[in-house]
């Protein structure tokens, strides 16, 4: 098993296609889903990916190049990486709002497991917020009246919701804005939205935003001779909508070979190397040469 873990929070900056390959279905190219409920989540083997890719662009010298294969493995001598990433699972999903612009929506279904999540990471402790029972359906659990309320109803997209104040809501907010949100000045009007602006729907009713609300955009490639669309170049891609905010765990053992260099021994050794990479921003997902996929990262614990 793993002797350490923190959680990594990726707040998503422009639309994310983490893709899973072509379909037959309305949209060519779909986003990853859990099979089970079909919410987005990029898959650990893209996290992991990416973070091995920026510490590798950074590895100037040959201790740190060593340093880069003992945290994330080496087939070339055989031995599995110290550091082993989780998938990473939707928190909050952004969706249009009468009042507000927007709101972050979430679900018991995926507070719960996220609370779990932090349990087995062992940073459970601070999050104090319980829900003991699920909103009824065409109800919402708002922070307050105003922020996304109007009327006593939430209406989100073209669907409406009673609006319920429910004092853990408020919370969960608050702990999202100083646990989860980058802490940095660019930061704080998101940290102060997302004080006032979370919605726990009901289960069935979160699922369909996360299915329907996504953002669907045609691409085309055009013939330079001809200057219109080429022959079969014409698609559809699925992207997770900006503001998004996604958690993965990052799981540390300690490495799994002799041949260590000084300072990387032992688990929370692992994860020092992870947190003194300073990562800010990364891009995750397709379409990296027009922009998207730009995500906010965050350690737990960390002050960015």
């Amino acid at each position: 098993m793993f002797d350490r873990s923190e959680m990594i929070y990726l707040y998503v900056e422009t639309p994310l296609h983490a893709g899973s390959g072509g379909s037959v279905g309305v949209v060519d190219l779909p986003i990853q889903r859990e099979r089970v409920t079909h919410y987005p989540l990029v898959q650990a083997s893209s996290v992991k990916g990416k973070l091995r890719s920026e510490a590798s662009e950074r590895a100037n010298t040959d201790e740190q190049k060593l340093k880069v294969q003992v945290v994330f493995g080496s087939e070339e001598h055989g031995y599995a990486g110290a550091l082993s990433p989780g998938d990473a699972r939707l928190l909050l999903f952004p969706v249009r709002s009468l009042v507000g612009v927007y709101a972050y929506t979430t679900s018991r279904n995926v507070l719960s497991r996220f609370k779990r999540d932090l349990e087995a990471a062992g940073k459970g402790a601070t999050a104090t917020w319980t829900f003991d029972n699920l909103p009824d359906a065409g109800d919402a659990w708002t922070v307050d009246d105003k922020s996304v309320v109007t009327n006593q109803t939430v209406v989100l997209e073209e669907f409406s919701f009673k609006a319920t104040q429910h004092t853990d809501v408020k919370t969960l907010a608050d702990w999202l804005a100083d646990n989860a949100f980058p802490q940095t000045d660019d930061y704080k009007y998101f940290r102060d939205k997302v004080r006032n602006s979370v919605v726990i729907l009901p289960e069935d009713s979160f699922r369909d935003f996360t299915q329907f609300a996504t953002e669907v955009v045609a691409r085309i490639r055009i013939d330079q001779e001809t200057k219109t669309v080429a022959p079969g170049a014409l698609w559809t891609e699925e992207h997770l909508p900006s503001d998004t905010l996604l958690y993965a765990p990052l799981h540390a053992s300690r490495p799994r070979t002799d041949k260590t260099p000084d300072g990387l021994k032992t688990a929370d050794d692992v994860l020092a190397f992870v947190r003194a990479l300073k990562l800010d921003r990364i891009q995750l997902g397709g379409d990296e040469t027009i922009g998207r996929g730009i995500v906010r990262l965050r350690l737990s614990g960390g002050e960015q």
